[in-house]
């Protein structure tokens, strides 16, 4: 283990520095996603409304996406970090205010705009880490990236658990999202530690022309994305509803078994590269992807004897196993996928893939909202997932061969 982490610490150091940007951007979302829901609920927002202002979230990082993949071929990258740097922390606090006045119009703005920024970060830092980082630490420096989102699912899920555990009053879900939004600024001082010189491919024009893509290749690339993505919306973000609805887990518990999955997610994550090299990407992505489906459909289940003590053990182990196999396939099938298309589609695949994962989530947070309106039980919505997930892995299968 100590072996396979003194690894990433030979990467470039200015690529180190950009990844710790990713980080505390990182923190506020998986915060956020963990605990605004139930901040929100005893705000007495219902499951719909929260769905309704998480959709304007992903409305805004996808009206963006496109364009951001556009405008970043043959320019500089840097200059969109420092906005995302900003911009989220700035407003994820306009969104704990939101809630705590109740005001609308601020929710929906606020929302918009905190998925404008992300977008100047989610879309540009693959590209620019196969811009920069040398040839031979692309798969480690990818793997660290995408290990992000468990190292700050880590770090705030234990954060959260122990406070919220100690004083429910004083660290309040409205307290701890507060704190990490401050946090969240710590993005800016590593921003301006990455280096300001930049590669760019001189292959690459500055004029976005549409015909200059590959639309073949990119299709069949995404198509798989596509269809995980989907589901995703459907489960992702309401993941703490479930178990505060279903199994009535406070937020420290549930924060606990965030903290716990994370860490299985960021000991997987280090073993990523040795697991592509062993088992090879048409073996390794398809039954990590696998796993995860069958720990998703048995955690939903436990819907249908909620009432038996066991329930909530069960549901918990499998929360805390789905997410370290799915997020194993991800720096894999993200790889993958940009080399398979190739150096002059990237910068668009990686807007595309945005939009593809914004526009999943909106469309995915009204329809939650609408089948939460109608009643339609936390077990019928994940198996939905599960159903489109299924797909999803069948059609990645294919194109690892056609790899």
């Amino acid at each position: 283990m100590l072996t396979k982490l003194k690894e990433f610490k030979q990467l470039d150091k200015s690529i180190l520095n950009l990844i710790a940007v990713v980080f505390f951007v990182q923190l506020i979302n998986v915060s956020f996603l963990a605990i605004l829901p139930l901040y929100m609920k005893a705000e007495h927002f219902s499951d719909a409304q929260y769905a309704h202002f998480t959709s304007y979230r992903y409305l805004g990082m996808l009206a963006l996406a496109l364009f951001v993949g556009m405008y970043i071929k043959g320019r500089k990258i840097l200059p969109l970090f420092y906005i995302a740097s900003v911009g989220v922390p700035c407003f994820a606090f306009l969104i704990i205010v939101g809630v705590h006045i109740h005001s609308t119009s601020l929710l929906l703005f606020s929302h918009l705009l905190w998925g404008t920024c992300y977008t100047f970060i989610q879309i540009p830092v693959l590209p620019y880490i196969l811009r920069n980082a040398p040839k031979e630490q692309h798969t480690l420096a990818t793997t660290l990236n995408f290990g992000t989102w468990s190292m700050a699912s880590i770090f705030s899920g234990f954060f959260i658990a122990i406070f919220n555990g100690i004083d429910k009053n004083l660290f309040s879900e409205r307290n701890l999202l507060l704190t990490i939004a401050t946090m969240g600024f710590s993005a800016i001082y590593f921003i301006l530690k990455v280096s300001k010189q930049e590669r760019i491919p001189e292959t690459n024009s500055k004029t976005a022309n549409l015909r200059d893509y590959d639309w073949k290749i990119i299709s069949r690339a995404l198509i798989p994305t596509a269809i995980i993505a989907i589901g995703a919306g459907f489960t992702v973000p309401f993941m703490s509803l479930f178990f505060a609805n279903v199994h009535h887990m406070n937020t420290s518990t549930f924060s606990f078994l965030s903290f716990l999955s994370a860490v299985i997610v960021t000991i997987v994550a280090v073993y990523v590269p040795s697991i592509k090299s062993k088992f090879g990407y048409l073996r390794a992505i398809p039954t990590t992807q696998s796993i995860a489906i069958g720990a998703l459909i048995l955690m939903a289940t436990t819907q249908y004897y909620a009432d038996l003590p066991i329930a909530v053990i069960i549901a918990a182990i499998f929360f805390v196993l789905r997410q370290p196999f799915m997020s194993a396939a991800v720096p894999m099938t993200s790889e993958v996928t940009m080399k398979y298309v190739g150096q002059r589609n990237r910068e668009m695949v990686s807007a595309l893939t945005s939009s593809i994962w914004s526009g999943s989530a909106y469309f995915s947070a009204i329809g939650f909202g609408i089948l939460s309106h109608l009643q339609v039980n936390y077990v019928n919505i994940f198996l939905i997932t599960a159903v489109t997930y299924v797909v999803g892995v069948t059609m990645y299968y294919f194109l690892l061969v056609d790899f």
